[in-house]
This record gives structure tokens, sequence and C-alpha cells, in this order.
């Protein structure tokens, strides 16, 4: 008998939901949806690349959809038309996104000879790297290292056979695997790893030889910035007919022959023939300089700032306590542009139109935004952002969470939508399941509701009927950090959740459009969402922030140890700052603390995320390592201990 109240109870509740909810003003407008997507990847906006006109414009669209909702704006402020007003929902946040040259680019090679200095020209024989440190060398002595490649893990170093140190190195580009895009190259010889490798061997410049005749239609030719700061030393792509006048004991076929230091014997002497099958002279073979050349440079290099903005609107709580809570709603509206730095397409310049990545969660955060503005409102504040950079490292997260518009201590819970828009047999990820004691309760219940059966109420002449909805396919995933903006709330000891539904063939190519989009299921997603928020909202209490199981190391990296250390990725020449370190990890034993910024690690000096991953790269699995890092405007050395990779 008590077993049948029970139950009587329970299904009595269950339909009291489920009624609630059939009845909640506002669902998702697949026509909207698509409205929406097809505008933000569409050609006009080519492909919405952060700082470009093409990502502004999207802003502005986003910026209007919330004015037209009577959201307020997130900024401070006042506006007399309604341009001004709309710009109060554009979070300015500082962005590089291009690169020119200043007005004193020069270069000289001497070779000795008092009649032969030769004058090259910026742009048709070299150009500087837009990562390239300004200055100005003179009478710098030449050494040539191969590809540049250092990796301890890969028991690979060309400085090694190269006296390098305070000359300009000179390598060629690629690694000895050539194209192959599988190779065990191919992070150690990307172009900002060579630029870490030749810091780290004390070279004052890099020069490296460009793959294409005509320089340019080489890609390093392009000037283009990561936003991830400086090489710390001038960096340059030069032609190939400029590099044989500077590299004089031979033919660049030569020179290539032995560019791998794997086939350098380090120990051949002026006596000791070699096995080499090209006649090379051996100071070549030792990878020495040519005394009698050389080079004067001065590299000016101007890294253009230009206007990019998160979209902040937020709705008022209707609860006179609650509403000093907020819940925040967001998806990055950014994309690839024309390509380049991230894309998976073999070409540069096609548009790249981010239809799922990420127009799809960015019309989820407006459909939402429609929801909860009609009917009954919140009792919390909600926050919809939607963030720009993401693409670049998160930048334009990182900067909400460092100027909030709600206080981040009364901020209770971070909502993700990334790539929401290509369900496929009902399959949904959701991430940050383990940042809550509530999430896996919450979700549960979402999608019990979700799959109880409806009655459809009975009208003249029709008897009621029941239908029920499929249930998703979830795949739950405890951890709140991950390449998504959540990250940057998680970091601050922020609840997240992380709704995703999986990457594809189209995944950072052009081919990412509007057509493509499953928009029926896209719409049961905000749906499933919306119910989520709406039970945060209806309890008194917030969800109580865990520490939630790290997954990451799981993940292939490209390096055998694990320090637990959470980089930012924003523009930065001075350390790299953490934006938070995992519990338990090495890092955390170690005493290293979210906000410091790591200055020097395992003896290599780091300036920017790039110094830090060449440094990762260097260190074994057990050994004591010294960390030197600023914290509270004081430089201290803690002690590490990288664990293995698992």
């Amino acid at each position: 008998m008590i077993r049948k109240l029970v139950n009587s109870a329970l299904i009595l509740s269950l339909a009291l939901s489920v009624a609630v909810f059939a009845q909640q003003p506002g669902q998702p407008s697949v026509d909207r949806l698509r409205n929406t997507i097809m505008y933000l990847a569409s050609d006009a906006l080519e492909g919405r690349r952060t700082g470009t006109q093409g990502a502004n414009d999207a802003a502005h669209y986003i910026a209007a959809e919330f004015n037209m909702l009577g959201l307020r704006p997130g900024m401070p402020g006042g506006g007399r038309t309604r341009g001004e007003n709309r710009a109060r929902y554009l979070q300015p946040f500082p962005y590089v996104s291009k690169v020119e040259l200043g007005k004193h680019n020069l270069f000289f090679v001497n070779s000795g000879r008092a009649d032969d200095i030769a004058q090259f020209k910026v742009g048709e024989d070299w150009m500087p790297l837009g990562f390239s440190s300004n200055d100005e060398v003179k009478a710098a002595e030449i050494v040539f290292a191969g590809y540049g490649i250092s990796s301890s893990e890969l028991k690979y170093n060309d400085y090694a056979v190269s006296n390098a140190k305070d000359r300009v190195a000179i390598v060629f580009s690629g690694t000895p695997d050539g194209d192959n895009p599988h190779g065990q190259f191919v992070q150690a010889g990307q172009v900002r790893f060579k630029a870490a490798a030749a810091r780290a061997a004390g070279v004052r410049a890099l020069l490296i030889i460009a793959n294409d005749e005509i320089l340019q239609h080489d890609r390093l030719s392009t000037l283009s910035y990561d936003n991830a700061g400086e090489a710390g030393i001038p960096v340059m792509v030069i032609s190939r007919r400029m590099a044989q006048k500077i590299l004089t004991l031979g033919s660049l076929d030569e020179y290539l022959a032995f560019a791998d230091s794997r086939k350098v014997d380090t120990h051949v002497t002026a006596d000791r023939p070699t096995s080499c099958s090209v006649n090379i002279p051996r100071s070549l073979l030792l990878r020495s300089g040519v005394a009698s050349t050389k080079l004067n440079f001065a590299v000016n290099v101007n890294r253009i700032e230009s206007p990019s903005f998160n979209v902040v609107a937020i709705l008022p709580g209707s609860d006179p306590k609650l509403k000093n809570e907020a819940i925040v709603i967001g998806a990055h509206y950014d994309h690839l542009g024309l390509g380049g730095e991230g894309s998976l397409a073999p070409r540069e310049g096609e548009i790249h139109h981010g239809a799922d990545d990420n127009a799809s969660g960015t019309a989820g955060v407006l459909e939402l935004a429609h929801m909860f503005t009609q009917g009954p409102k919140p009792r919390r504040t909600i926050v919809f952002v939607a963030f720009s950079g993401e693409e670049e490292g998160l930048i334009g997260s990182n900067y909400y969470v460092n100027h909030p518009v709600v206080p981040l201590a009364n901020t209770v819970a971070m909502i993700n939508m990334d790539m929401i828009g290509r369900l496929k047999d009902q399959k949904l990820s959701i991430g940050g399941v383990g940042t809550a004691q509530e999430w896996k309760d919450e979700i549960k219940r979402t999608q019990d509701l979700l799959t109880a059966p409806q009655t459809i109420p009975a009208s003249a002449g029709n008897h009621s009927s029941a239908s029920t909805a499929s249930p998703f396919a979830l795949t739950l995933n405890e951890d709140g950090y991950g390449p998504s903006d959540h990250s940057s709330f998680y970091s601050k000891q922020i609840p997240v959740l992380f709704f995703w539904t999986g990457t594809h063939n189209d995944y950072h190519k052009p081919s990412d459009t509007a057509e493509k989009i499953n928009y029926p299921g896209e719409a049961r997603i905000i749906s499933f969402v919306a119910n989520i928020i709406r039970d945060i909202d209806r309890n008194d209490k917030r969800p109580a922030y865990t520490v939630a199981k790290s997954e990451s190391q799981g993940r292939a990296t490209g390096f055998r140890v694990y320090l637990g250390t959470i980089p930012n990725y924003a523009d930065s020449n001075d350390g790299l700052l953490l934006d938070g370190v995992r519990d338990d990890s090495p890092a955390a034993k170690a005493g290293i603390k979210a906000g410091d910024k790591i200055v020097k690690m395992a003896g290599r000096d780091v300036k920017n995320v790039y110094d830090y991953t060449y440094a990762l790269g260097e260190m074994k699995a057990g050994e004591e390592y010294d960390v030197e890092l600023m914290r509270g405007g004081q430089r201290i050395t803690l002690k590490i201990r990288p664990e293995a990779r698992k």
C-alpha cells in the first residue's frame, strides 16, 4: 500500500512537471534558428574571424536581437540614438587583428669583400613573420642549423651540431619528414616552436628558407599574428635566392642533404673522410658559419589592434533576493575567417562559414533569450553572452571573467553551447557534469521529462492522445576544463555545463555550411538546455561547486609529461599567466596557483605559451625542475616533479 501511494505520488509529480513544462511560454523556433544561422554563416560575414568586419557585423546583429527583445545592455551608460544604445551591448577587449610592416625594414649582406654588399628588399626577398620581435642587428655571423628543430622527446636537436649561440641561424622550412601530416615532427616543426628552440639556443635571429621559389607565394610570407606574444628574437622568412647568397659553401640542395642533424657526424675531423655522397665542405657538415659573411638588418613590425567584442545582455531576475545571483548562458560567435591559423583546409583564402562552429551555439543563445523574455521571468538574473576570440584561445571569455558584468561571486552557473547543430542518432555530449553536485540529477530529471508521455487534451470530436520523444543518447564528461569558453569560468570555480553534438568532417573547413544543420534536432537540444536552466532557477539553493575529475590526461597532446596547469592563451611577452591549476596535479603539489605567471621553467625563459610548451617538451617524468614565477609582484622559485602522461 505504501509503495502504491509513493508510486502514485511520483506519477502525479511527474505529470504536473510535464504539464508545467508543456505550458512554458516560448519554445524554440526552427525558423528563427535557420534564419540566424544562415545569416551568421553567410558569405557576407566572411567567416567571422575575430577583429574583422565580418565578426563585428555579427556582433552588431546579435546586439540588435538583444535590443529587440528588450534585454538590458551589459555595458553601463546611456544612448540617445538606437546605434548608441546597441553599442552598449558590446564589451570591447584588446585584440591584434593584423600586422603591418613598419617604416624601418632593411637587410644587407656583406660577403667580406668591400665591393660585394647586397641589399635585399622586404616583401620581395624577405619578410618578417607576424610574431617577430623588432630589433636592429649589425655585423652578425651566420650559422646553418638544418631545420631548426630541437626536441628531447624525439632525441633530435639541430642546435647540438651547430655553433649557433650569438649568431643568426638559417634553417629550412618544414621537417625531416617532409610534408607528412602524421610525421613525428609535426609539432616540433611548427614555426612557433622553431623560434622557441632558436631562442633557447641563444640565437640572435632566425631566418627560415622559403619552400616556394617565389617568396610571395610562400605561406610564411603572409603577415599574420596569433595573439600569443612575440618570439623574443627577430624571425624572418627569406627567399631561396637570398638564402643562396648567404649560404656560399654549397648549393641549397647540398645543404638540404645534411639538414637532418641525424646525418651529421659531429666527430668528423680534417683527416677523416666522410661518407657524404655529395661534394660538400666539412665546415658545412659541422654546421659552422661562414666567417667572412656578415648580416646587417633592421626589423620593424607594427601590430594593429582592431575593435573586438563580446556581446552581453541582461535579463534581470524577478525575485527580490535571488535577482542578485546570475546564470550565464554563452556561446562564441567567431570563426576562422578565410582560413589560415586553425584551419584544416588545404589552402587559405576560402570562406570558413562556421555554421555548426559556432553559429549554431550563438543561435541557441538567441533562442533562449527569446524563450526567457516571454512569460514568467526567471527569479535569478540571466546574463546572455556571445563571445568572440574563442578560436584564438578563449580570449573573449577570459576577458569577461576578469571583467564580469555581474560579480563572479554571484554567478551560480555557466551554460555553454558550442557546435550543437549536427545532432545525429540522438547523440548529445555534456561536459562539466562533475563541476556541481546537482548536475547529474538535473540531467537525468530533464531526460526523463523530455521522454515522459505528454497528454494532448481532447477537443470536440477528438480523443485525448499521448506522445513521447526519443531520449538523447547522452555522453557525460565530468571535467570542467575543455577547448571552449566554459573553461574560463570553471577556472574561476564556477559550475559549468557544456553542450555539443560532436565533431565531423566539415570541422574547421569551408564546408561547415548552414544547409547541413539539423534544425529540429538543435531545437530539441535548446529545449533540453532551457529546462535545465529552469531547474537551476527554481531551486533556492545555488549549485554546489565541486572539483571535477580530470579527464585530460588520456587525450593525445604530444607530450610525455603532465603538470596540470591551465594556461592563459592571450597575448603575452613577459611570461605565461595561468588561469587555473588542476587539483592534486604536479603543479598543485608544487604550490603553483591560478593567477601565477611562469617566467622560467626547466632552465628555459618563458615569455609566452610557446616558450612554455617548448620547455614542457624538454621535461622528463619523475625528475625535479625549478619553476620561476611572478606572484603579487614578487619572483619566487618552486620545485615541480612532472608525472608521466597516462
